[in-house]
């Protein structure tokens, strides 16, 4: 009995390992799992509930970590918690997937101009606009993100940098 359940054992770590057919699947081929957790945090995030669509969304990880359109949500999700160095960086990961989703060129640099990091975003932008040659909404999405990061009042740093205090060299007097 015991034998059994070794071999039953043996045959689940097997059966989760990746096969060759995993490997040999287009990177656009997303496991149908994977697809439907999507859908539902979709359907969180529609509904307002961004912590379910952030478990739906991971969830659609797990069950396949190339499902690009699942980074993009979270990375979107991010933004909207006000968490743009995380959006960056999921955007990131999405564009190791794809250096040419325009999607996620144009969603990172519409975070890199919320950090302030207008010319990393305005780099972001010539990405965008060289990926989609027609007028795509992200590109005037990005444009606008860019227009509002200038716009915003730039404070150099060394106008808030603590300034030293200045003494005189005449003592009090009576004290000689």
């Amino acid at each position: 009995m015991r034998v059994s359940f070794l071999a039953l054992g043996a045959g689940l770590v097997l059966a989760s390992l990746p096969t060759a057919s995993d490997a040999q699947r287009a990177d656009n081929d997303i496991l149908p799992r994977s697809v439907a957790l999507q859908h539902e945090g979709e359907n969180a995030q529609r509904a307002g509930n961004l912590d379910g669509a952030i478990d739906y969304y991971e969830s659609a990880l797990a069950a396949d970590p190339r499902n690009r359109s699942a980074i993009i949500a979270l990375a979107q999700v991010a933004r909207a918690q006000g968490l743009p160095g995380k959006a960056i960086a999921l955007y990131r990961e999405a564009l190791l997937l794809e250096p040419n989703d325009v999607v996620a060129l144009a969603g990172q640099g519409e975070a890199l101009a919320d950090k302030g990091a207008l010319e990393l975003a305005r780099e972001k932008l010539a990405d965008a606009r060289r990926v989609c040659s027609d007028a795509c909404p992200q590109v005037a999405a990005l444009e606008k993100a860019i227009d509002a990061g200038a716009s915003k009042r730039v404070v150099a740093a060394e106008a808030i940098a603590p300034k030293p205090v200045v003494t005189t060299a005449n003592p009090p007097s009576g004290q000689n």
